[in-house]
């Protein structure tokens, strides 16, 4: 049996990213989503059984000690995290996993799995993510413009990512980040347990 693989994507507020995956995971039933830990407080929306299992403070620091998990940031005062189990078990079962995480959790999982397979979502232009973020109505100039200091720091490590995604139409970046999860699926040492089941019948 073939190992299952690791997708990582990452992209910035305004890139559509959250968008592309929805609709990528309509088209992919065998990807599995990475769940994340978190310690922030549950907002209005969310549920214990959406993308963010929320912990305490203390149950995260123990799963750091332990080594418990493949990546982790703090951010404004929560930690952010993936644990290593579901992983591991997802890709022992010959199942494939997509984690999202921001470019620093990307950075950590690549050092500990560099087989990983990384995507990047961007907006097209300078234009379209300012329009994005402003298009919102729920933040201040201010807000606004933070945000936008913060993308576009995100979208300057894109290189360190093996594949970008423009999303200027939605239908065409679903499309190219489904070929990338094909196309890395077919890469000849992905497929070992089929040619070794074929020559050591």
């Amino acid at each position: 049996m073939n190992k299952g693989m690791i997708f990582i994507i990452s992209g910035p507020s305004g890139s559509g990213k959250d968008t592309v995956l929805a609709e990528v995971f309509k088209l992919c039933p065998n990807l599995n989503f990475s769940i994340s830990v978190i310690t922030r407080p549950m907002r209005t929306g969310e549920t214990p059984d959406g993308k963010y299992r929320f912990i305490t403070r203390e149950q995260f620091e123990k799963m750091i000690e332990n080594g418990e998990l493949l990546e982790h940031n703090e951010f404004v005062g929560n930690y952010y995290g993936t644990p290593k189990k579901y992983v591991e078990d997802c890709v022992n079962a010959g199942k494939d996993v997509m984690i999202e995480v921001d470019v620093n959790g990307a950075k950590q999982i690549r050092e500990k799995i560099p087989e990983a397979v990384s995507i990047f979502v961007c907006p097209p232009s300078f234009e379209v993510l300012k329009n994005r973020l402003t298009a919102r109505g729920t933040d201040g100039a201010a807000t606004v413009e933070k945000r936008l200091a913060a993308s576009i720091s995100e979208i300057a490590r894109a290189t360190e990512y093996d594949y970008l995604v423009i999303n200027d139409d939605l239908s065409e970046a679903v499309e190219n980040t489904v070929a990338i999860i094909k196309s890395a699926r077919l890469k000849t040492k992905m497929n070992t347990g089929i040619i070794d089941g074929i020559v050591n019948k």
